[in-house]
């Protein structure tokens, strides 16, 4: 008998782009899911005025305080991480949640949805924030959404995740 592997989601989403992608591949993945809350501070991200604050987070590497995860992030085998991509990086609510939480995740994948650009430092960014090298990894364009390409990729990111837990499992089984 395979135990089900328990796989945890976590995002952040500004806009819902980001949001949307997580609550599918939870679907896809049979997957627990919980956002990213920010602590109240000096204002909203909604808006032109939280757009701006949000750029400027991403460009000074400010970060951001967010609250403590609700789920135990050690009871997963797994846990996808999902950011949306801000000025070429990683958004700060998404860096501060890996490097409070990273030490405690077994194992990692990432996704993130961005504009146009800067998936690549984003990703590094959340990998290097949690410590840990993604067993998978995913990115998500606006041209995908607009094109109705995200669910062939959400698709082959599950896959890709799943085929590499079952071999992690199977490695682990034989030690």
């Amino acid at each position: 008998m395979t135990e089900r592997c328990r796989i945890l989601i976590v995002y952040y989403s500004r806009t819902g782009t980001t949001r949307r992608v997580a609550e599918l591949l939870a679907s896809e993945l049979d997957a627990d899911i919980e956002p990213i809350r920010e602590r109240a501070g000096p204002g909203s991200r909604d808006g032109a005025r939280g757009y701006v604050r949000s750029v400027i987070d991403a460009l000074c590497h400010r970060r951001a305080a967010v609250m403590p995860a609700l789920l135990d992030v050690a009871a997963y085998d797994l846990v996808v991480v999902g950011a949306p991509v801000w000025a070429g990086g990683a958004c700060a609510p998404v860096r501060a949640w890996l490097e409070s939480n990273g030490g405690q995740i077994r194992h990692l994948a990432l996704f993130c949805c961005e504009g146009a650009r800067g998936s690549g430092t984003a990703l590094k960014q959340m990998s290097e924030a949690a410590g840990k090298t993604p067993l998978a990894a995913c990115v998500i364009s606006g041209s995908d959404l607009y094109r109705r390409r995200d669910a062939d990729k959400r698709d082959a990111f599950a896959q890709k995740i799943r085929q590499r837990m079952a071999a992690r499992r199977e490695t682990e089984w034989l030690v």
